[in-house]
């Protein structure tokens, strides 16, 4: 499986990690203007599990990794050409 272009969160279900990073997706984007986020299941595809295994989640943008495990959003933003600004909670 290819991964698509633009910001791609590869993910599993059941994951506590994966869900706090598209949380702080979610609070980012409420907040910066970022790409659409796509999320790819791990377990879809073997090749992604060879690839990342336990690595999850990870964080992509067009095919680059951000991140691991948790948000790194001043990179992300710094990717995107955006200042990163503070994030309501």
């Amino acid at each position: 499986m290819a991964i698509p272009p633009g910001l791609v969160v590869i993910s599993r279900e059941g994951c506590g990690l994966c869900e706090d990073m598209l949380l702080g997706l979610a609070d980012l984007e409420r907040a910066q203007s970022i790409p659409p986020v796509t999320v790819v299941d791990v377990d879809s595809d073997p090749e992604l599990v060879r690839r990342f295994g336990i690595e999850v989640p990870v964080l992509m943008l067009d095919g680059s990794v951000i991140c691991h495990y948790t948000l790194n959003s001043n990179e992300l933003l710094r990717l995107v050409g955006q200042r990163p600004a503070i994030i309501p909670r």
